[in-house]
């Protein structure tokens, strides 16, 4: 039995592991190699832009939930910083992603530069070991600005989401009631996407619309319920296509001609 790879393996530094745990010490790391060769350059910092999906395609170990939450608890530790206001159009949601360097204790920070010159076999340089300089926190004014647009953007997104509920299942929801925000804004916190929506509308909408039982459920108050929301998700990666096929049809015998 072979016991050693052949391909570049994960390197990760015990001390970060120690810090935010396994899972997310995969994902910076991963996350920091692609920043530095990333092009995408806002207010002077470099930035990652991914979907959901294309994190999946490199994490082929993780499922599309584990992501989901392994980035959720990174920014709420602040140590991943992520907005969509980059993008072009408002209902987007594909977010932007960089590093808060300074939040990352200095030594695991000057080790993993360290680390990574070695791996890549590149020259370290003096900018490139001291993040902690070149990589400034997020300044107070930028955080205002950072959240006016997230807020701007979910006002869309909700009623964009509101909207197509209301086509698919002959409602008339308001976008603005309180309860209604909540539970969206929520939901989108956490890093699901208006497809996401879709496909929950979508998918419950085949099943309770024509039951007179089950129909008035269709409504933001049960859908985008926290566990229902994410049980609803699931029930959508489940659904196997309906296969349609023809008819067997009897041979018609034909005994008049007789025998031959």
């Amino acid at each position: 039995m072979k016991l050693l790879i052949d391909e570049n393996p994960l390197q990760l530094l015990p001390s970060l592991v120690h810090q935010v745990g396994m899972n997310g010490a995969v994902f910076l790391q991963q996350l920091h190699f692609r920043s530095l060769v990333s092009k995408n350059i806002r207010e002077g910092h470099k930035w990652v832009y991914n979907t959901y999906e294309e994190w999946t395609e490199e994490f082929t170990f993780w499922s599309p939930t584990t992501i989901r939450r392994i980035i959720y608890d990174l920014e709420k530790k602040e140590i991943l910083l992520s907005t969509s206001s980059y993008n072009k159009m408002k209902i987007d949601n594909t977010k932007w992603y960089r590093i808060d360097y300074s939040k990352i204790h200095c030594c695991a920070v000057a080790k993993e530069q360290m680390v990574h010159s070695q791996w890549t076999s590149a020259p370290v340089t003096s900018e490139q070991v001291d993040l902690s300089i070149t990589d400034k926190p997020i300044t107070k004014e930028l955080k205002i600005n950072k959240n006016k647009d997230i807020v701007e953007t979910n006002l869309d997104a909700v009623q964009h989401i509101i909207n197509y509920l209301n086509e698919k299942a002959y409602k008339q929801f308001k976008a603005n009631t309180v309860a209604t925000k909540k539970e969206v804004n929520a939901r989108i916190a956490e890093g699901y996407t208006i497809d996401d929506f879709k496909r929950v509308i979508d998918h419950k909408v085949s099943q309770w619309l024509n039951d007179s039982k089950f129909r008035s459920y269709l409504r933001p108050s049960t859908l985008f319920h926290p566990i229902n929301f994410e049980n609803y998700l699931n029930e959508c990666l489940d659904v196997k296509p309906v296969v349609s096929r023809r008819p067997l049809r009897p041979p018609v015998l034909d005994f008049t001609r007789g025998e031959r």
